[in-house]
């Protein structure tokens, strides 16, 4: 077996094995989109090939940001219709993403990439979809991807109509970068989102919170003007919300209640406004939003303000 990444002659090769198939959503159409875009590259998307013929058996397919020099997480693994047992499957592609991995630390990643498996809402009632998923996440494991996070990925469309404000709180722009990083420190204490958790747990609260700050005023695409400060008619900090956008869509970026104003829905009003913003600032056809399957307090403010969930996204990590 030789496993390699592709060159740009290999497309030929590759676009034959993206499948359609329950465990992704990213298709031979999608992938050509986004090599010209800069999303994947060659040098990112690996074959395994049977030698000596070369018939390409496996591809892993990683994301990347356009601007970046190491891919930020992997999109799908296919293996050929040939290769017909889950633990033939599960052997060649764990080979694949060792290879990759290995090549991607020797390339400075601090950590192997995650792997982010697009799921139908009911994935768990489907068996085709739960045997798609079963061999991919054992090869990660065996690939040192051993942990697994499942989040509900949830859309808002205009038809849905857009919330009025409560009036409860008063939400304005807030240009001091700090008064951020001190609301993103406060709302770490007790959060149900497992990530910002983890991150607190390892650097400390606030370093991750100007971490966060960071990420969203120099990563995402969003303009730093939408961020709002949720505060009472009697100016004390409630909250805040930071709508943005990647390179697909606007996003619902965080949005945080600081633990003494939990329980009164507060969320409910900020996530209004951030749907206001991003409606008024890019005229979207849809709103793009996550959290975790174990946060039922944002899960139950996204259905309460008209947005819908037929996606999960299952998300393989080192740690």
């Amino acid at each position: 077996m030789i496993v390699r990444p592709t060159v740009a002659s290999d497309l030929g090769r590759v676009l034959p094995l993206i499948a359609p198939d329950p465990a992704t959503g990213l298709t031979a159409d999608t992938y050509r989109t986004r090599l010209a875009d800069g999303e994947y590259r060659p040098e990112w998307t690996w074959i395994a090939e049977e030698a000596p013929d070369g018939t390409p058996l496996a591809a892993a397919v990683w994301w990347g940001d356009p601007d970046g020099d190491l891919p930020d997480a992997l999109d799908g693994v296919f293996v050929h219709a040939s290769v017909r047992t889950d633990a033939d499957r599960t052997g060649l592609a764990a080979e694949l993403l060792t290879a990759a991995h290995a090549a991607y630390a020797g390339a400075g990643a601090e950590a192997a990439p995650e792997y982010h498996l697009v799921l139908p809402g009911d994935w768990r009632e489907r068996p085709e979809a739960v045997a798609a998923v079963a061999w991919r996440r054992e090869a990660a494991r065996r690939a040192g991807l051993p942990v697994s996070l499942e989040r509900l990925r949830y859309e808002w469309t205009p038809p849905a109509g857009l919330p009025e404000p409560s009036g409860r709180l008063l939400l304005h722009p807030e240009p001091d970068d700090e008064v951020f990083v001190g609301l993103f420190r406060r709302v770490l204490a007790g959060t149900l989102d497992t990530d910002s958790r983890k991150e607190a747990e390892r650097l400390g609260a606030e370093a991750q919170a100007r971490a966060d700050v960071a990420f969203y005023r120099d990563t995402m695409l969003g303009d730093r003007s939408w961020w709002r400060v949720a505060r009472t008619p009697d100016g004390e900090p409630v909250g805040f919300g930071i709508p943005s956008r990647n390179h697909a869509f606007p996003v619902v970026g965080y949005l945080g209640v600081v633990p003494e104003h939990r329980g009164h829905r507060y969320g409910d009003d900020i996530l209004a406004e951030i749907t206001r913003i991003l409606a008024a600032e890019t005229a979207p056809e849809r709103v793009r939003a996550d959290t975790d399957l174990a946060n039922t307090p944002m899960s139950a403010a996204f259905d309460r303000l008209g947005y819908r969930n037929d996606t999960r996204r299952l998300v393989l990590s080192p740690h």
